[in-house]
């Protein structure tokens, strides 16, 4: 009975790993966009040396400062800052024992925190960006390491380089 019991359980998990989506997708897929988005996607700086975030339209740059405070620029479709308009930005970061919250102001043709990210190299953040009035708020889980990047000119969390 044992045997028959641990075949058949073999046989089920090789059926479902034939099943799953990253199996089906292999090949003669088509799922909306081309793969070389997120490769492109995930190596664009922004104007300010930032990361692109491309949960929200329009997508925008999360660049930190010298001073730690987070700067938020939105961008047009060609890459380049537009004013904010009725974007609400919000976030909390840190510790989550002793979180620290943000809240963002029109600073120029972004939106710039009222207080720093909090000490250390790798910092967690959480935004929350609400991108029109009668939009849908965007959450967005980040993990910031704000190291220097030994392969390109810009901090490890916004870092462009093929390596990584």
């Amino acid at each position: 009975m044992k045997t028959k019991t641990v075949i058949t359980t073999a046989m089920i998990a090789i059926a479902g790993m034939f099943s799953t989506p990253a199996v089906l997708a292999e090949d003669g897929h088509d799922h909306g966009h081309d793969h070389g988005e997120h490769a492109e996607a995930a190596k664009q700086a922004g104007p300010n040396g930032g990361k692109v975030i491309h949960s929200v339209e329009p997508h925008y740059e999360l660049f930190v400062m010298e001073d730690r405070r987070v700067k938020i620029t939105f961008l047009g479709e060609d890459g380049k800052c537009v004013a904010p308009g009725a974007q609400v930005v919000s976030g909390i970061g840190g510790d989550r024992s002793n979180p620290t919250k943000f809240a963002f102001a029109k600073d120029g043709d972004s939106l710039v925190s009222d207080k720093p990210l909090p000490k250390g190299t790798v910092v967690s953040l959480v935004l929350r960006v609400k991108p029109a009035a009668d939009a849908k708020t965007v959450t967005e889980r980040l993990s910031l390491n704000l190291a220097d990047c030994p392969g390109c000119d810009y901090k490890e969390y916004a870092c462009t380089c093929e390596s990584h």
